[in-house]
């Protein structure tokens, strides 16, 4: 997003950048912004574990806590308040909104994950935070290389507005456990024509497979790669899926999460190992 800001003309000297993240994004923008000397403004809602904010602020970035009953949407609003309060000053790159978010999965995740399984891969499994990565990497299998994989989407079943909005039902944005997916809205990079089914997991079930990749597998992850592996361990275990390769997205590291609901109960109340 920031080469695509640069190369239209809206990024340079003298601009800063102001985003809402619920902390992966952001944390992107912040190491390659303070890399690059650009100022950045990061607005997340103040439920964001404590992990994100310091990763945030030792890259130099400036954090504007939100109000975290208001979740994305507020932390949104309050990115688009600080933009407008001096638009020669900000560059909004409004990652849930910007095609460059889809389009750098088009023509990076997607072809990574061709490669990587010979062209194999029949079932794709994501998460949806913004929509990029199961939009992008969807657009580049069925559409660039023309394989009808499934593609699958990852909501949480407190908060399930893909399901709703699929259904056409009033839609009903919840809190939940599940950090960096379920925004409370449907992003307008989602491009939902190319998602062929929506699976929902509840908090305690992400928690649990994200324990259990750590403790089984050796992988470090946080809640919402719980989540999706949860889906694509599902997926697995039904009869039609017998052979096929499933690729799943694992986004974030569970040292993100140290100080949350994912590692509680580890150690009793003298900080002992319980």
């Amino acid at each position: 997003m920031i080469w695509d800001a640069e190369a239209r003309g809206l990024l340079g000297p003298g601009k800063e950048i102001v985003e809402a993240t619920s902390g992966n994004t952001g944390i992107a923008l912040a190491y390659v912004a303070a890399a690059r000397g650009i100022p950045l403004t990061l607005t997340m809602p103040e439920t964001m574990s404590v992990e994100r904010r310091k990763l945030l602020l030792a890259f130099g970035a400036k954090l504007v806590l939100t109000e975290g009953a208001r979740g994305m949407p507020g932390a949104v609003a309050k990115a688009e308040e600080i933009a407008a309060s001096q638009p020669d000053r900000y560059v909004l790159l409004q990652q849930f909104k910007n095609p460059a978010n889809p389009d750098i999965h088009e023509k990076t995740t997607g072809p990574e994950i061709w490669d990587d399984t010979d062209g194999g891969v029949d079932i794709f499994v994501s998460g949806v935070g913004t929509g990029g990565t199961i939009t992008g990497v969807s657009r580049f299998i069925k559409k660039i290389k023309g394989k009808p994989i499934l593609s699958v989407a990852v909501e949480p079943a407190a908060s399930p507005i893909l399901t709703q909005t699929r259904a056409r039902e009033p839609l009903k944005p919840a809190p939940h456990k599940i950090q960096g997916i379920g925004a409370g809205f449907v992003p307008d990079v989602l491009d939902l024509s190319l998602v062929d089914d929506i699976e929902q997991v509840s908090n305690e079930e992400a928690i649990l497979y994200a324990r259990r990749l750590g403790s089984e597998e050796g992988i470090l992850s946080g809640i919402s790669s719980g989540a999706a592996v949860a889906v694509a361990v599902r997926l697995a275990k039904r009869p039609e899926n017998s052979g096929k390769t499933i690729v799943v997205i694992l986004p974030d590291s569970g040292e993100r999460y140290l100080s949350t609901v994912l590692y509680e109960g580890l150690f009793d109340a003298q900080g002992k190992p319980a």
